[in-house]
């Protein structure tokens, strides 16, 4: 276990795995604690990850049941996911309804991310992650980030896959079972945190504004549009470098050479991470899907490329989106602080995207981020929460007025908590092939393992 502030001093002090687990309530203030068998589980499972590794005492691995009150929790937690080299989330029906569960999820999985945009090699991503049965959760009831890693739990044993270590570690005759599972567990734990080694993340970010990867529970996918309007290589502006771009639209690079991943890919990784089904669409080659939306099928992003905006056509198109109000769509504006041309260029480009999205004055007109762009990549990647939730938000606030009464056409269905899925409901119009601490609650390395 983590002894001292994780992180303070040297690699003793930094968690090997992060136990990610959702709390069970006590039924009566007199009761025993609740979870001493998951204590005992990552006692166990820490016992075996130290047999297996060189590494110090005291630390194999991370769960918050080791803070005591006014510790600094938060700062604790963001340091103890910044730095630890694997995630291991203990699966059950209160996992996936835990806000604080989900915040883990999303902060550890940014680590992931952002080395995937990283690499040269993007067939196969890397998450870091480890699942581990606590209780069996039914297929149907996990959320997409969870669905996406296609883990195989019946490689831990069959009793395993059927009872989870709480049914293993109850039951006096499944012990050898349980030790087994639990071995199994650290093993591929040591194995995947050999494989991947995850550059660390950030120990100072606000713990308290992480979005949770999870979204409200027993309800449909959500769904998101991310469209993108962007040059490609045979339509660049003259004398703009071809370094970050490709083929076609959705290949624009702007944070080349510091990602190698076209910035579409890596919106809709961070989307998905969110729980959203995802469409992703050229704004210029499709754009009845935004320019569509009366009534609104769903919030969207628009990715713009300044340089874009020197064609009269795309021009023309930002005329049609804002022409009439679609707060709904967020609308985020990439820039690079590095790019000599766009430094060179900056304040024209800025002047000339400000006049396209002029009637976007204000938070109820829809989100949009600085018309100067945002400079860096990381940049970019905090601001996608933020555009997602505006955009949610406007669409909430819109979809079950349209179209306005007494005009006769459908109207969206607005399912509960307020999330709409437009008139054509789940499994509609651009849905993609993909598949607190909470009333006490709190809440491998490649996907496709």
């Amino acid at each position: 276990m983590v002894q001292g502030p994780v992180g303070a001093g040297g690699d003793e002090q930094k968690p090997y795995f992060f136990l990610s687990y959702a709390h069970t309530p006590k039924s009566d203030p007199k009761e025993r604690n609740p979870n001493l068998w998951v204590e005992r589980f990552f006692r166990d499972l820490c016992a075996h990850v130290m047999q297996l590794t060189s590494l110090p005492a005291g630390s194999a691995g991370f769960m918050d049941q080791q803070m005591q009150p006014g510790e600094g929790w938060q700062e604790r937690l963001s340091e103890a996911l910044a730095f630890c080299k694997v995630f291991v989330p203990l699966y059950s029906p209160r996992y996936f309804l835990s806000e604080q569960c989900g915040r883990e999820w999303f902060a550890f999985s940014s680590r992931a991310a952002a080395q995937t945009r990283n690499s040269h090699n993007n067939s196969n991503p890397v998450t870091g992650i480890v699942p581990a049965l606590w209780v069996p959760v039914p297929t149907r009831q996990l959320p997409q980030p969870a669905e996406r890693l296609q883990f195989n739990h019946a490689t831990f044993g069959d009793e395993y896959a059927d009872e989870g270590f709480y049914g293993l570690i109850k039951l006096n005759y499944l012990r050898d079972q349980y030790e087994r599972a639990v071995y199994q567990l650290a093993k591929r734990i040591v194995s995947v945190a050999q494989q991947i080694r995850l550059e660390p993340g950030d120990p100072h970010q606000d713990y308290a504004k992480v979005p949770a990867a999870f979204g409200p529970a027993g309800e449909p996918a959500r769904e998101l549009e991310v469209s993108v309007l962007a040059c490609s290589r045979s339509t660049l502006p003259t004398g703009r470098s071809p370094d970050c771009y490709g083929s076609e639209a959705l290949d624009w690079n702007p944070y080349h050479p510091a990602s190698s991943r076209p910035l579409a890919d890596h919106t809709v990784d961070v989307v998905r991470s969110l729980d959203y089904t995802v469409h992703l669409s050229d704004f210029e080659a499709e754009p009845q899907r935004l320019l569509d939306s009366d009534p609104p099928t769903g919030p969207g992003l628009l990715l713009l490329d300044r340089w874009a905006l020197d064609a009269r056509r795309r021009r023309d198109l930002m005329t049609q989106l804002c022409a009439t109000p679609r707060p709904w769509i967020s609308v985020m504006v990439p820039g690079n602080e590095t790019d000599p041309q766009t430094g060179a260029r900056d304040e024209e480009l800025a002047r000339q995207t400000d006049a396209a999205l002029a009637t976007r004055v204000d938070e109820s007109d829809g989100h949009r981020t600085p018309s100067a762009g945002l400079p860096t990549l990381e940049a970019f990647s905090k601001a996608i929460p933020g555009a997602v939730k505006a955009a949610v938000r406007h669409y909430e606030a819109n979809a079950p007025t349209y179209p306005p009464p007494g005009s006769g056409g459908p109207m969206p269905r607005v399912l509960p908590r307020g999330i709409g899925y437009g008139v054509s409901g789940p499994g509609g119009r651009g849905q993609s092939t993909d598949q607190d601490k909470n009333n006490g609650d709190k809440a491998e390395g490649s996907s496709d393992d």
